[in-house]
């Protein structure tokens, strides 16, 4: 072989020593970077890539040492190429020169290039690239099984454990990101269904309770014309039954029950409590999450909330911890009401009964919930006493007027959120 070709030859061979180690470097990136629930459900559909792929991170230090000893050994021989070639050209080995040269060549084809593209498209690299990986790790078993062993032995000298691994699992928090950065894959409702379904847990089912002072029941002390009457004209489709008082529950009464007798005279009191359903009691910091699970297990539909000492403070159905999910929905027709009420200045009349989550979720705002459950709690909380005439209170960035107390309760509220201008820098948030 003469001069020329010889150096042809070298040149042509160098080349293919940078692509190789083009390959190894966006292999080792496609492969760390490859999205793994993704590559989960794509070995579930049986894609031979993503198979391969699985398999090969199954033991990501043989992977590692696998795609460092091929990088290596190409970077090795590429340098010995180039000394040789600069031998050929020049006459000496221009040491200086050639590994300047070199490291830019590696830098930049090898390393930058390859790396970044595998980073942009881990799925177009690592399917091929795996391939090629899986017969090499084969090949050099016993190369990688050496170095990965005196690798162990220095992990384990630093006091690390060569076994821990990061938890794959996702928190909810990460599934709540993960779920806001699919907004355009995932329609609207469905996106926030998913969040709601990831809120159940947090919430707990007095947040979303009827309270105790709502409740609309049948008292079986009262006459049976007046308790007739009181079902005739009943806009709900369950109705609890008490004694003498709220907290004396006897069950509830499903109204279609009821059905089967043509004439209300056929109706007697014995009659109706022969119809009526056990009471289900549940504790007040049961999670929505787990009322769900209990609703469908014990085949109910309706449940009183109850405190630490056994007394009723609401109800909850199964339509409400529903309507958390999908959003509200009713058969009600006595709910048509709504307890927030727009203004044309922007500002919005509440009632003050009103859950501070109901208003916080259809206003957009951060009310702390932490220690009330309406607004007319967390108004009594900040003032820490019952006002007897209309006052101004201010919360964080929130203002309210409270309009009407009745009762020792504030029944009406003008709320709005205060737009800060640089007359407020250094206000605190002191009541008015």
């Amino acid at each position: 072989m003469d001069a020329d070709s010889s150096t042809a030859f070298l040149f042509g061979l160098l080349i293919l020593l940078v692509l190789a180690s083009a390959y190894f470097s966006s292999s080792e990136t496609s492969m760390m970077s490859i999205n793994r629930y993704r590559l989960k459900h794509m070995a579930r559909q049986k894609h031979a890539g993503a198979m391969r792929v699985s398999r090969l991170l199954e033991a990501p230090d043989k992977l590692l040492g696998v795609i460092l000893i091929g990088n290596n050994f190409v970077n090795l021989l590429s340098a010995s190429i180039a000394t040789t070639l600069a031998i050929q050209i020049f006459g000496n080995p221009e040491t200086v020169m050639t590994t300047a040269l070199l490291t830019i060549v590696i830098l930049v084809f090898a390393e930058i290039t390859p790396k970044t593209v595998a980073a942009l498209y881990p799925e177009r690299i690592a399917y091929p690239s795996s391939l090629a990986l899986g017969l090499l790790l084969k090949l050099l078993y016993p190369l990688v099984w050496m170095a990965n062993r005196i690798s162990h032995m220095l992990i384990r000298a630093m006091g690390l454990r060569v076994d821990a691994t990061d938890d794959q699992h996702l928190s909810s928090e990460e599934l709540r990101t993960i779920v806001h950065e699919s907004a355009h894959t995932i329609p609207g409702q469905g996106q926030g269904m998913l969040l709601n379904v990831l809120d159940l847990e947090k919430v707990t089912v007095d947040d979303i309770m009827v309270p105790k002072s709502e409740i609309i029941g049948l008292d079986i002390e009262d006459n049976i014309r007046d308790i007739l009457s009181q079902i005739s004209t009943s806009q709900h489709t369950r109705l609890p039954i008490y004694e003498g008082d709220i907290d004396n529950i006897k069950g509830v009464l499903h109204m279609r029950s009821l059905g089967k007798f043509v004439r209300h005279d056929e109706i007697t009191l014995d009659v109706l409590m022969e119809e009526i359903d056990e009471p289900y009691f549940i504790p007040e910091s049961t999670p929505l999450h787990t009322q769900l699970v209990n609703f469908q297990t014990n085949r109910k539909r309706m449940a009183f909330v109850v405190d630490e000492y056994g007394d009723i403070m609401g109800i909850v159905t199964l339509e409400d911890l529903l309507e958390e999910i999908v959003g509200e929905f009713t058969t009600d027709l006595a709910d048509n009401s709504q307890d927030i009420h727009p203004q044309d200045d922007g500002s919005y009349l509440i009632d003050g009964s009103a859950t501070l989550r109901e208003v916080n979720r259809h206003l957009g705002w951060e009310l702390s919930a932490d220690n009330a459950r309406t607004l007319n709690g967390l108004l009594v909380e900040v003032l820490e006493t019952i006002p007897e005439s209309p006052i101004g209170i201010r919360i964080g960035p929130y203002r309210a007027e409270i309009i009407q107390v009745k009762d020792n309760v504030i029944r009406t509220v003008r709320m709005w959120q205060h737009q800060p201008d640089h007359s407020d820098v250094g206000d605190d948030d002191s009541d008015l």
